[in-house]
């Protein structure tokens, strides 16, 4: 076996309903992203429970390595894919979390729109949250790309699901104006920093993370490459 078939074999994901996440579960996840840049109390996640559908936790060896909640729905007749809350702890293994965790929300896309393309959202604060839209094409934002109206409009739409006010939403820049809370975003940072392309990092030099700001992101993964998560 290969190495990375290894490491594949020792995450194990498991995606089920909000409803049924226990009490010993939240303070697990509270637990694990404790020390990190984001870190979302018992009392957020156990909201998010109720905002949310889905989620979906990855495990090495029974030790909690990240979750996401998430939900499938269509959006003004679109099938989508909508990541809320998510973490990643920080360790070697944090890429095949995520990537992990990003098959496990395709895989019930396809399940969910079998032959549709599907659009896949959420919201992070530094472009290695970018490593969860690999799969994607036509990545909004993206360097040397100037948005449509219509994609602004699915900024704007997106906005409006992860329940943040308008006035906070600043659609030509996709970013979201913190509010001294803490933001319900994909919270990722990549392994390899050092790879990002400059023009990619560029895309978050006003978004004050420190202050709570985000970016809104999405992309769209098409119904032939969907048939790759069965």
């Amino acid at each position: 076996m290969s190495k990375e078939g290894e490491r594949r074999m020792a995450i194990d994901v498991e995606t089920k309903d909000c409803t049924a996440v226990t009490d010993a579960e939240l303070a697990e996840m509270a637990d694990m992203c404790a020390d990190g840049p984001n870190p979302f109390s018992v009392g957020l996640l156990s909201k998010q429970t109720e905002e949310w559908v889905l989620i979906s936790t990855a495990r090495e060896n029974g030790k909690l390595r990240g979750f996401s909640f998430s939900t499938l729905e269509r959006i003004g007749g679109t099938p989508s894919v909508l990541v809320g809350l998510a973490s990643v702890a920080r360790t070697s293994k944090r890429s095949t979390v995520l990537r992990q965790l990003t098959e496990a929300q395709l895989h019930r896309a396809l399940m969910a729109f079998p032959d549709e393309d599907v659009l896949m959202g959420t919201q992070f604060d530094n472009a290695g949250g970018f490593d969860a839209f690999k799969p994607l094409v036509e990545i909004v934002p993206r360097p040397g790309h100037k948005a449509s109206g219509e994609e602004r409009a699915w900024g704007r739409r997106l906005a409006k699901r992860f329940s943040i006010s308008a006035s906070r939403y600043l659609d030509r820049d996709f970013r979201v104006v913190g509010d001294d809370g803490q933001a319900c975003l994909l919270d990722y940072e990549t392994t390899k920093p050092e790879s990002i392309d400059p023009d990619v990092e560029a895309l978050f030099d006003k978004v004050d993370r420190a202050g709570g700001d985000t970016m809104i992101a999405f992309g769209w993964i098409m119904a032939e490459d969907l048939l790759k998560y069965a």
